[in-house]
């Protein structure tokens, strides 16, 4: 014996007292006067390479007024200009210049340092200060103070003190890296919600506890922003201080060029920092997606 809804199927009517989802959502919004929610629309997402559209146009304009003399070799050099100059530098041991890729492994040695130094300091003092009222009384104002001072007004004082070695090129580095991270972690620490403490505290957590697995991953995300900060703060610091007293680096690659009027080999060197500069700020990114993978970004 079949019962209704079967035979309802078999005859392709619906059974009695059944209703459609889509009627009965209709029937439901207009007896109520609310339109039904439209589903979100979907992102559009393009291919990493649309990044470097942008850019491919820059350099072919700036490609065409060079050619067609619109700008000056004496002003700008033109891109393929560049081109063959760092060809040519990589190739030879030029004995004004050096070579272009010992000039970069030795900025990336000031930076590496320097950063890792800066960024280190940067968040212990962030955790001194965030998570003690007796820290931050002591530490903050000296970091305050010191975060006024400009930089290239220690430059004199950091030869007076270091001498024109390496020493005071990597630590004009790590102040500059130093500060971002270091306001960043301690606003982000500051910014963790207080129930979430009040939660740890009826789980029984202990303070160490509290801070391993509350504060510290509360506080990651404005940390990371900070870690980005110091790494473009870092590098425009390291341009300074490379053309200061240096022997070796793009900084003394551009002192150099600058004396012989050379725009081809200062291009090559400011072209070389950018690349540096976008990698880096690139693996940041990456730690970033990576340990905030729990993160839904607005734009997703």
């Amino acid at each position: 014996m079949f019962s209704t809804s079967r035979l309802a199927s078999a005859e392709g009517t619906d059974p009695p007292g059944s209703v459609q989802t889509a009627d009965a959502g209709a029937a439901i919004g207009g007896a109520s006067g609310i339109t039904p929610a439209r589903p979100a629309r979907q992102a559009r997402r393009f291919p990493g390479w649309y990044r470097a559209l942008s850019l491919l146009v820059v350099v072919g304009l700036w490609q065409l007024a060079s050619s067609t003399g619109l700008l000056p070799a004496s002003k700008l050099a033109s891109p393929a200009s560049i081109v063959h100059t760092a060809y040519t530098l990589i190739i030879t041991n030029s004995p004004t210049y050096g070579t272009l890729q010992g000039s970069l492994l030795a900025s990336f040695e000031r930076w590496a340092i320097g950063f890792a130094l800066g960024v280190s300091i940067g968040v212990l003092l962030a955790i001194l200060t965030g998570l003690s009222r007796v820290g931050e009384i002591v530490a903050d104002p000296i970091l305050q103070a010191l975060r006024s001072v400009p930089l290239l007004g220690l430059i004199p004082l950091f030869i007076v003190w270091f001498g024109i070695g390496q020493l005071p090129k990597i630590l004009f580095v790590m102040l500059s890296a130093l500060f971002p991270v270091y306001l960043n972690t301690f606003a982000g620490i500051r910014g963790v919600d207080s129930k979430l403490g009040e939660l740890g505290r009826v789980l029984g957590l202990r303070r160490g506890e509290m801070i391993r697995h509350i504060v510290l991953p509360g506080a990651l995300p404005s940390a990371l922003t900070g870690l980005q900060l110091s790494v473009i703060s870092s590098m425009l610091a390291l341009v300074v201080g490379e053309q200061i007293n240096a022997t070796s680096g793009l900084g003394f690659m551009i002192t150099q060029a600058q004396q012989f009027l050379n725009n081809s080999v200062i291009m090559v060197a400011l072209i070389v920092y950018a690349i540096l500069g976008l990698l880096l700020n690139g693996a940041v990114r990456l730690l970033e997606r990576k340990a905030l993978a729990w993160r839904r970004d607005f734009g997703a």
